[in-house]
């Protein structure tokens, strides 16, 4: 009896949390604008949330990110939003999702719809009014959960109970989906990584394996950004723990060659990764002393600036540290000419490479987050007026040793040192 009380005071508790978490949504204005306006659009049209947020309320995590299903056509769901004067773009709408943005809010809303051919990569689809019919061309159980504004929940695969329960599995036959689309073997390695409280089913296993060779075939884009989103989510931290899923990983992206760095960190630095962004841990996995990381930027056609980024970090980590790289003179030449956020980057990336504290390191740190990046105080004009000279090849020189002079100093210079410059 005690134990059925227990059991009914945990479900209640949970209960409560979910009712709570889905009325502080629906007392957001935007959102409650956008349910108005689709619950009015006519008399059978009706939208929920689905997916990531309906997830996280249920988990308890936060939600960052809200993405609406509606039972009509995206014709009618810009005339829609239209008719309530509803900013919105046709970010997807082959596939039937518009971009609404209310207050410089961006929300995803996607016409309920079903997959009629597949390739792997792409999907021809068709649109239905049918919840269920929808919920089948969805991935996870876990991932195809609808939710009303009031919380009130449509979930026709389990996905709450296996959330619940911690099982991560595939709508249907795993080899058929996974056929529809190729990048659901890494989506099914970040929801595992997050969500899993069992081991892997042997039939996914086979599934995966049997179907790698597709995911080869994707855009190194679509790789890059599920990659992206397994990194930012920490699922990538609890890779180490499961075998099957670093493999898959390292097949995938065999140039994460530090990858096993992450089992060694200790808590300051774990907190220091956490702190970076993606750039940043992409750099800490994939620079080593070899053209490694070059390869990686050359295959994933990085931006230029994830490009002078990586590459920036990679002249300074990919060699021997110069014996007085962290002297604090350096180091502020550094901070002026380059920037406060790379040499802290700089720094950060150095404090992970330690095997134990170092607290000169630690202090400099501190001593550059506290500072501002100052302005060099001698201006061109000034100095015209004072030494009567022209504009020119000769006045930039001069500045430009000035400039270094005072960074050298610790940002200070004397008028002795500016009489100098200029008087010969």
């Amino acid at each position: 009896m005690k134990k059925l009380f227990a059991r009914f005071l945990i479900n209640y508790k949970t209960q409560n949390q979910k009712d709570e978490s889905f009325h502080k949504l629906k007392k957001n204005f935007e959102i409650e604008k956008i349910f108005n306006a689709f619950s009015n659009f006519n008399q059978n049209s009706e939208i929920r949330y689905v997916g990531g947020c309906v997830r996280k309320i249920l988990n308890k995590e936060v939600v960052d990110d809200i993405d609406f299903a509606v039972n009509i056509n995206p014709t009618d769901v810009k005339q829609c939003l239209k008719n309530n004067n509803i900013e919105f773009f046709e970010t997807g709408i082959k596939h039937g999702t518009i971009t609404a943005r209310v207050n410089e809010k961006n929300f995803e809303i996607t016409s309920l719809r079903k997959d009629l051919n597949t390739d792997g990569r792409h999907a021809s689809v068709s649109f239905t009014d049918n919840w269920k019919e929808d919920s089948l061309r969805r991935d996870l159980s876990i991932n195809s959960i609808y939710a009303d504004i009031n919380g009130n929940i449509f979930d026709p695969h389990e996905g709450v109970n296996d959330l619940k329960l911690g099982i991560v599995k595939f709508i249907g036959n795993p080899d058929e989906r996974i056929k529809e689309d190729y990048l659901r073997i890494l989506r099914y390695v970040r929801f595992f990584l997050l969500y899993s409280k069992s081991n892997h089913s042997d039939n996914i296993k086979r599934a995966i394996k049997q179907n790698l060779d597709g995911i080869l075939n994707l855009s190194k884009e679509r790789l890059l950004d599920e990659f992206k989103k397994i990194v930012l989510s920490k699922a990538i931290f609890k890779v180490k723990n499961d075998n099957f899923c670093l493999e898959i990983i390292l097949l995938v992206f065999p140039q994460l060659v530090n990858l096993d760095k992450l089992n060694k960190l200790t808590q300051n630095q774990e907190n220091i990764i956490w702190n970076k962004n993606f750039i940043f841990i992409l750099s800490f996995l994939i620079i080593d002393k070899s053209d490694n990381s070059d390869y990686f930027i050359y295959k994933f056609n990085l931006s230029n600036n994830a490009k002078k980024k990586i590459n920036y970090l990679k002249n300074i980590f990919g060699k021997n540290l110069e014996k007085n790289f962290f002297d604090k003179k350096n180091l502020e030449k550094i901070f002026y000419f380059d920037g406060k956020e790379v040499l802290l980057d700089i720094i950060d990336f150095h404090l992970l490479q330690l095997k134990k504290i170092n607290k000169k390191i630690i202090e400099l740190k501190k001593y550059f987050q506290q500072k501002e990046v100052p302005k060099f105080p001698i201006k061109a004009e000034q100095i015209m007026e004072q030494f009567k000279i022209k504009e020119g090849k000769e006045l930039g020189e001069k500045l430009r040793f000035l400039e270094s002079l005072w960074v050298s100093n610790g940002f200070s210079i004397s008028e002795k040192d500016i009489k100098k410059t200029f008087s010969n």
